[in-house]
């Protein structure tokens, strides 16, 4: 059966164009289209063995507004309300703690139900979402320490820098190294894919590809960032340095006996302290990268290096990778 449409707004001053485009829209299967869609979703859920209809997942655009008001609590000055007054700043800190770490109490929610595809109401994953939130909302000073050394890395850094605000309000890295350190503690509560939106939101606002699994100590200064990329099992030290388009990435992808990718397992550079990795360098498998080493611009490296190593194009030979590795 056809659906009709109503006629939509003219495009265009000739009534036979107008009148086409009516004839189209009215021989427009769209019943017919609906009842496909309906058929390819319930073999999709026989395909996953769900029953019914599958939880909700976590909000993106919900996330979105828990991190701006997780920003703003952990950097009022800078990037809370304007009009704040010294006597009114630990109210408003208080109070977007309080509203937006509800908001992901019930994102957390969302993920536990999923998890489990378990009916709209259980207490049990109502008082483990509660518990996480408990244990995240405590580790929020942990990481306002950790991030004010990042924004100090950054502006010591950059002689282009003017000030620590500057950095904190403009810098793509202090963003995106924001969202990871808020998502990595989710990731450790053992709700990933929040956790993995929230990188999501950080890579689609700054080009910078964080896995939320990815261990990364203090003062860390990502520079321009665009296009760089750090995998879930990544281990980064302390004062760490790196540039645009940098891949700490894994060499290859394992399979079983059956052609099925191998999930898991460390397969992702770990970077010691105060390295710094040039732009377009590309960093493949679990290798060390030894302290106080520097990796230069375009470098392919797929072998570990020790302390105090000066890495360029002309020392490394090319080497093979394979089953989609890089990534």
């Amino acid at each position: 059966m056809t659906h009709t449409f109503n006629r939509l707004p003219a495009v265009s001053a000739d009534p036979a164009e107008e009148e086409e485009l009516a004839a189209r829209q009215r021989h427009l299967d769209i019943r017919g289209i609906v009842g496909q869609l309906r058929e390819l979703r319930v073999r999709s859920l026989q395909t996953r063995q769900r029953i019914g209809r599958p939880p909700k997942l976590p909000s993106r655009k919900a996330l979105e507004n828990v991190l701006e008001g997780l920003a703003a609590a952990l950097f009022p000055n800078r990037l809370g309300a304007p009009e704040l007054t010294d006597e009114g700043l630990d109210y408003y800190v208080g109070h977007t703690l309080d509203l937006h770490l509800r908001a992901l109490y019930h994102e957390v929610r969302r993920e536990l139900r999923f998890a489990a595809n378990l009916a709209p109401e259980s207490h049990a994953e109502n008082a483990r979402a509660a518990e996480i939130i408990e244990a995240f909302a405590a580790s929020l000073p942990r990481v306002r320490a950790l991030l004010d050394t990042d924004i100090a890395a950054a502006y010591q850094g950059d002689p282009a820098a003017r000030s620590v605000d500057e950095v904190l309000v403009c810098y793509p890295g202090i963003n995106a190294i924001t969202y990871h350190r808020l998502a990595h503690e989710l990731y450790k509560l053992d709700v990933p894919l929040v956790a993995r939106i929230i990188a999501e939101i950080a890579h689609s606002n700054t080009g910078i590809d964080i896995h939320p699994g990815a261990s990364i100590g203090g003062s860390f200064f990502i520079d321009h960032g665009t296009g760089v990329v750090i995998g879930e099992t990544a281990i980064i030290g302390e004062r760490v340095r790196i540039y645009q388009a940098v891949t700490l990435g894994a060499k290859r992808f394992p399979v079983d006996e059956h052609g099925n990718l191998i999930k898991g397992g460390a397969r992702h550079p770990t970077v010691e302290d105060d390295v710094v990795i040039y732009a377009g360098a590309t960093i493949l498998g679990r290798i060390t990268i030894g302290r106080g080493s520097s990796i230069g611009g375009s470098v392919w490296l797929t072998k570990s290096v020790p302390e105090h190593s000066n890495i360029t194009q002309a020392l490394v030979r090319s080497d093979e990778f394979d089953a989609g590795g890089g990534i």
